[in-house]
């Protein structure tokens, strides 16, 4: 029998105030009717308890500056490190899918971390995407983002990754935040078209979610041929979610996750807390298990109107074309401390809303027809001035690149105060701060 792993880890010291959306009970009444429905009682469903991360996992996925031992991680970690017991699960063959039913949230946490942001400070997905990718040889990985909001931090990860498919679909960023997410957004130089985004209006419901999953979303997933598919299963597109606009029900998500068929789904947003994240979190669950989930109905109906039929139809394939369409523009620069080869210059200013400041950022891609390509980061803390630079030497990185790398990291170690080399390629991190090399090990 095909066995559906979940695990649980509501995060009970982890808190962003008593009234906040973002707490505790998110996931506690979801528990408590999975226990009371029986369904955590099914022949194919095998509980995990929660695990814990290290800090060298994060730390080959996300730079967090100036050294993690800055930040308080304990409930992160365990968020990440749950979500990757059940990846190991299914590497193992112990279950053929599973459900990640943890807090905090992660898709908001990007390459770089300065802070909290989006109630996220580390990236759950992404990190357990480059466990599987650095322990089992995962090659090709799809990430499906189906929270309201933009998966921005997932996007920022892997944006120069030529072997990970992020697809958001969301609602869009001039309505909600992160105010991001739009068709122009396609990947870097050496990853164009790896990045799909599908910015939705405010009023979409079930109908126009699985007409663009059918008609947009599975097909450039097939076309990819992942090895994983990973669903970041924000649940905050319900009609009733506080901070949002949309028209899901917990049927729709049902059906989405059955449409999508993920390997794993790790639980994002969703701040409706009885009325809606229950049900669609038990939907969901089942569609996983393949039992018949119609019979989950939340207790309120939708009160705005919906946006499908026709309307939506010409709307979705007039944002495919205009996706199509793009072509990118790479502006190229050349530093002194560059190594030889094209370099892509790219900007970027990140806002930490729940911390309250920006973090401006300078990036560097070393065009490359062979891999993903040589990723200089070099960013800076507008609240505290700290500065710190970011090298990444990418999986199934050429030698060239990995050799333009180990230069960008012998210049950085001098240059700035604080630096991180991440060797994807060789399963390496090292942390440097003012020239001295920091332990990730230590307490």
């Amino acid at each position: 029998m095909k066995k559906t792993g979940i695990v649980f880890f509501p995060a009970f010291d982890w808190s962003l105030g008593e009234s906040h959306p973002e707490r505790e009970e998110r996931l506690l009444y979801t528990q408590e009717q999975i226990f009371e429905e029986g369904i955590i009682d099914l022949p194919q469903v095998k509980q995990y308890s929660p695990g814990v991360a290290n800090l060298f996992d994060v730390m080959l996925t996300q730079a967090v500056f100036p050294t993690p031992h800055r930040h308080k991680l304990d409930a992160h970690l365990i968020a990440v490190g749950s979500s990757m017991i059940l990846s190991k699960a299914l590497m193992n063959k112990e279950i053929s899918n599973g459900f990640a039913m943890v807090r905090p949230p992660g898709h908001h946490s990007g390459a770089t971390v300065w802070g909290n942001r989006g109630f996220c400070t580390l990236n759950n997905e992404a990190i357990l995407v480059n466990n599987l990718r650095s322990q089992y040889g995962i090659k090709k990985v799809a990430i499906i983002d189906t929270d309201v909001h933009h998966g921005d931090g997932t996007q920022d990860v892997f944006y120069h990754d030529p072997n990970v498919l992020c697809i958001s679909i969301h609602q869009d960023g001039r309505t909600l935040f992160p105010g991001t997410g739009f068709t122009d957004e396609q990947g870097g130089p050496n990853a164009w078209k790896s990045t799909v985004n599908i910015p939705l209006l405010p009023g979409v419901g079930d109908e126009g979610f699985l007409y663009a999953l059918e008609n947009w979303i599975l097909p450039r997933v097939s076309e990819f041929k992942p090895d994983i598919i990973i669903n970041s299963a924000g649940q905050d597109n319900h009609f009733t979610d506080p901070l949002a606009s949309m028209n899901c029900t917990a049927r729709g998500y049902g059906k989405i996750t059955d449409m999508i068929k993920p390997n794993l789904a790790v639980l994002e947003g969703g701040y409706s807390i009885q009325g809606a994240l229950p049900y669609i979190n038990m939907a969901i669950f089942l569609a996983l298990a393949g039992e018949d989930y119609s019979g989950v109905i939340e207790p309120h109906k939708p009160t705005r109107s919906e946006i499908g039929g026709e309307t939506f139809r010409t709307f979705l394939a007039g944002l495919k074309q205009q996706h199509d369409n793009l072509r990118p523009n790479w502006t190229l620069r050349q530093e002194p401390y560059l190594p030889a080869g094209e370099w892509v210059y790219l900007e970027k200013s990140v806002f930490y809303d729940t911390d309250w400041f920006k973090e401006n950022r300078r990036e560097y891609i070393r065009k490359c027809d062979h891999c993903g390509g040589t990723v200089l980061m070099i960013t800076q803390n507008l609240m505290t001035f700290e500065k710190a630079a970011l090298v990444r030497i990418p999986f199934q990185a050429c030698d060239t690149c990995e050799q333009a790398g180990y230069d960008l990291a012998e210049h950085f170690k001098k240059a700035e105060k604080t630096l991180l080399l991440q060797n994807q390629l060789r399963n390496q991190v090292h942390l440097w701060s003012q020239g001295e090399e920091v332990s990730l090990f230590e307490s």
